[in-house]
């Protein structure tokens, strides 16, 4: 017997090292299992100055806003809400996203009972996963039209133009939902995959932000936000990985962009599937198997931004739950001739959950990728301009604004998951994301986790923290099947 299998056959939870490259949703999850689960050589590295990746809660205006993971999406099977459901932490949000105006680019408010209808029509044209979805083999865009247009001939007096302004909107709303740039590269019988935790999906975090989540899973002091509590000691910030050797059976070999060498036993990766994209070829030795590249190819990873405008008093009138901008056609060909034309892809604009004065805007797809090129005067300045554009009322000059760049920053490339066609065509998903590299022993050497890995929670931060602990069972269960063979 070689000596490196003399080594690790002496490994135990007190001595195996583990690393987990990434500290958001999954990472934490991850390591605060490993260490309620007996081990001790637990190291995350992240490649940002702070924890919580895709989960980034900042003081803002009035209290906090969420930069990324806003919600808590549903009740029934959601770990997060299981966990502090009794903490007096969650509330419905208010249904300003269901009872908004629609404005058209004329200024011309569509009546309730127009757009009443509209809204209604909209949500019968999305279909119904178990019923609707198992055998259609197109885009979800597709079936949405179809529907949506069989539904319209029900109410013959809505003016079609108008019609094909809202369902245009509703298109880039629910774009937003998946995370995809349209919905036609979204799969339709992928939506089988994903699982809904019934009850209410908007459940907003009050003035304490998701981070809050992520603290008590970590047992921080609520009071000390510098508190990493039971990741005391095990956290390295700023460590940003260029290469994970996972070569031959014996130790891995991470190496820190600036050319620090950290070894383990275990390596657990949680980068998000932009990060994967862009540098997989180049951040595993070897390449990783083809199974694997098909996944990260084949699954996307779309680009959702935001936009927080803190006002000196509430911006909107006291009867408008928030806004979407329905575009003239003739309106819209004058916008994307010019320099403004990213302002296309930003259909929304709604109040905050306990923030009066905060105005929050939406946008996807390239036209998001190309607003976060822009300085941060550009694209108040485009906003500014909308709001002229499409409102009866003036809107003033905010204090400040936020706009997110989760494309443009290396450590993320995007916003979250979705399945699109192209996944359907490769006959990948994210169960070859989540295979762990093994040894020929069944030792987990190289794992995944991350949103992109749960096969039917994808995009959401229960969904993370699902895989995080998937992946600490594993370990778990390996060490304790071979303390039962010795």
């Amino acid at each position: 017997m070689s000596s490196a299998s003399v080594r690790l056959l002496s490994k135990t939870k007190q001595t195996a090292r583990i690393v987990i490259v990434g500290a958001g949703s999954a990472g934490i999850a991850a390591a605060t299992r490993l260490l309620d689960l007996g081990f001790r050589n637990v190291l995350l590295l992240e490649a940002e100055d702070r924890i919580g990746g895709r989960v980034h809660t900042i003081p803002f205006a009035d209290n906090v806003i969420d930069l990324g993971a806003q919600w808590c999406h549903g009740e029934q099977g959601n770990v997060v809400y299981d966990r502090v459901k009794d903490l007096n932490l969650l509330e419905v949000t208010a249904d300003h996203y269901e009872t908004n105006k629609l404005v058209r680019s004329n200024k011309e408010v569509i009546t309730e009972d127009i757009a009443v209808q509209l809204k209604g029509i909209a949500d019968n044209s999305i279909p119904d996963r178990q019923t609707e979805l198992p055998d259609f083999e197109g885009s979800l865009g597709d079936y949405i039209n179809k529907k949506y247009w069989i539904e319209l001939k029900k109410l013959p007096a809505i003016d079609h133009t108008i019609a094909k302004e809202f369902l245009e909107v509703f298109h880039k709303f629910e774009a937003s939902v998946e995370a995809a740039d349209h919905l036609f590269e979204v799969s339709g019988k992928g939506h089988l995959e994903y699982w809904l935790c019934e009850g209410e999906l908007l459940l907003n975090w009050k003035d304490k932000g998701y981070k809050r989540f992520l603290r008590l899973l970590m047992k921080a002091k609520e009071d000390q936000p510098e508190d990493l509590g039971v990741l005391k000691g095990h956290v390295l910030l700023n460590k940003r990985i260029s290469e994970i050797n996972w070569q031959g059976a014996d130790e891995l070999t991470l190496r820190c962009w600036n050319g620090e060498v950290i070894t383990a036993d275990h390596v657990i990766c949680t980068v998000s599937l932009g990060v994967l994209k862009e540098q997989h070829e180049k951040l595993f030795v070897p390449a990783l198997p083809a199974a694997k590249v098909r996944a990260i190819e084949g699954l996307k990873l779309g680009t959702v931004d935001k936009f927080f405008l803190e006002f000196e008093n509430p911006p909107l009138p006291g009867d408008w739950p928030g806004f979407n901008c329905l575009w003239l056609e003739k309106d819209l060909e004058e916008l994307r001739a010019s320099e403004l034309f990213w302002l296309e892809s930003a259909f929304g604009f709604y109040p905050v959950s306990w923030q009066p004065r905060v105005l929050q805007g939406w946008i996807i797809g390239p036209h998001a990728r190309h607003m976060e090129t822009l300085t941060e005067e550009k694209v108040l300045e485009g906003l500014m301009w909308l709001f002229r554009k499409f409102l009866p009322f003036a809107i003033p000059q905010p204090l400040r604004m936020l706009r997110t760049q989760w494309h443009a920053n290396p450590n993320f490339r995007g916003s979250y998951t979705f399945r699109s066609t192209y996944t359907d065509a490769l006959r990948t998903g994210a169960w070859d994301l989540e295979a762990p590299l093994q040894d020929v022993g069944g030792r987990p050497r190289l794992q995944f986790a991350g949103e992109a890995s749960h096969k039917h929670y994808y995009s959401t931060v229960h969904g993370a923290v699902e895989t995080g602990w998937r992946e600490a069972e594993r370990l778990h269960l390996y060490y304790r099947s071979r303390t039962a063979q010795l």
